[in-house]
């Protein structure tokens, strides 16, 4: 009877040499992605009521709206959770779709330097703007 109920799992050596499975492979990646979708709601509600308030504005009032302290600093979290969330995304659907892995490899690498210099451009604006009016 005990021989009837023994389950055979389909896991690999190592796996099994880790104690890990398929499931536990992306639990990281997955809850980076929850946190940052979270964090950027209340950022992008913040982001947009202060564009709508500032529609008509003057550019002068609007660099001086961006280069105050916290106006700056709640930019610099919107730009940077922004890139990484998408970059989290896009590396999720390449994962998925995309079979050849160095192909995969090089779509994930290419869309990682992507994110990371247009946020570094978008962080650089900030803090123009920032040190130009201190």
């Amino acid at each position: 009877m005990a021989d009837q109920l023994h389950v055979r799992t389909m896991r690999s050596q190592l796996g099994r040499a880790r104690g890990l499975g398929a499931a536990k492979a992306g639990t990281e990646h997955w809850i980076a992605e929850r946190v940052s979708a979270v964090a950027l709601v209340p950022l992008t509600l913040w982001f947009v009521w202060s564009v709508l308030n500032m529609l008509g504005a003057e550019q002068k009032d609007v660099a001086a709206w961006a280069a105050h302290p916290l106006n700056a600093a709640l930019l610099l979290a919107l730009i940077l959770t922004t890139f990484h969330h998408a970059h989290m995304g896009l590396q999720v659907v390449y994962e998925d779709y995309i079979v050849t892995p160095l192909l995969r490899t090089c779509a994930i690498l290419a869309t990682r330097g992507a994110a990371f210099l247009l946020a570094l451009v978008a962080v650089l604006s900030v803090a123009k703007l920032f040190l130009a009016a201190h």
